[in-house]
């Protein structure tokens, strides 16, 4: 067959990506024999620079990965040069090295695309939708591609975001087993150009990584300001004075009084006793002696 439909892919990134993003870029690099590679971009340079960038490779499809701050990850999907452009978040991100699954495809091969329902419920979704199946799914009769069809990338939605997933498919019972990598988008805007123009969808569950940071020391805070008011609570209950209990007149009910003695005052001194001594002591002595002077002898 002929190469008709010809999708290619620009796949690079900015400048500060740590080592797993790098993996990460490499390793869908290897699952899209229609993706091309390209020199890290300058943190200086403006985003629709990457549409000039795409028309010197000729490739048509974009997947650029931008760093910031050295712990935040933001991926963007878009078709160029016209649009529609999409930035997500990128996170949980585990590489093919990193997991290490006992399942193995062919390089190159064809994937499936399997959806979740709600893609086809929402207009967002839908439009996502078909950008995945663009980007991801590789032309048939590709020059690198293998005409085999062995693995599929699931895109799931839960909690807002979008779980993506490849599976190898198993000949024998056609069961699956998880070969990698494994990330999580969760998606910010999709824009009408290709990396800007008009806002089309903005998330209203998105929540940026600085505030949730912010709202993490902010909790931390108020544990601690909350330990500090327990124990300055408890400092001032030592330092008041304790309240006596009244007396309870029904305690001496049945209390008898001891009697009185009267108090003596001896006015001469006692006699002293006579000193007498122990005749036991005395007989016992005697008998050492005698038992002395008997060995002796």
């Amino acid at each position: 067959g002929k190469w008709k439909n010809k999708e290619r892919v620009l796949i690079f990134s900015s400048r500060g990506i740590n080592f797993r993003t790098r993996h990460l870029m490499q390793d869908l690099r290897t699952l899209m024999p229609h993706s091309k590679a390209d020199t890290k971009m300058d943190r200086k340079d403006q985003l629709f620079v990457i549409n000039e960038v795409c028309e010197m490779k000729n490739c048509n499809k974009c997947i650029f990965f931008e760093a910031k701050k050295k712990q935040d990850l933001y991926m963007w999907l878009s078709n160029t040069p016209q649009g529609p452009s999409a930035k997500f978040l990128v996170q949980n991100v585990h590489t093919l090295a990193e997991l290490k699954m006992t399942g193995n495809c062919l390089r190159g091969s064809r994937p499936l695309l399997s959806f979740d329902p709600i893609f086809d419920k929402e207009p967002h979704y839908a439009l996502l939708k078909e950008l995945f199946i663009q980007i991801f799914s590789t032309p048939q009769y590709h020059p690198k591609s293998q005409p085999f069809v062995d693995h599929v990338f699931t895109f799931t939605v839960t909690d807002e975001r979008i779980w993506f997933r490849n599976y190898q498919i198993i000949e024998e019972d056609a069961s699956l087993v998880e070969i990698g990598p494994r990330f999580v988008l969760n998606l910010i805007k999709i824009f009408q150009g290709s990396f800007g123009g008009p806002t089309l969808y903005e998330n209203p569950h998105y929540q940026s990584p600085n505030m949730h940071r912010r709202l993490v020391r902010l909790s931390v805070a108020a544990k601690l300001r909350e330990k500090q008011h327990v124990k300055e609570v408890q400092k001032i209950k030592k330092q008041e004075s304790k309240v006596l209990i009244k007396e309870d007149p029904t305690e001496v009910v049945f209390e008898t009084p001891a009697e009185e003695k009267p108090v003596e005052i001896q006015l001469v001194k006692p006699e002293s006793k006579p000193i007498v001594k122990d005749k036991k002591k005395l007989r016992k002595i005697q008998r050492k002696k005698q038992k002395k002077l008997f060995r002796t002898e």
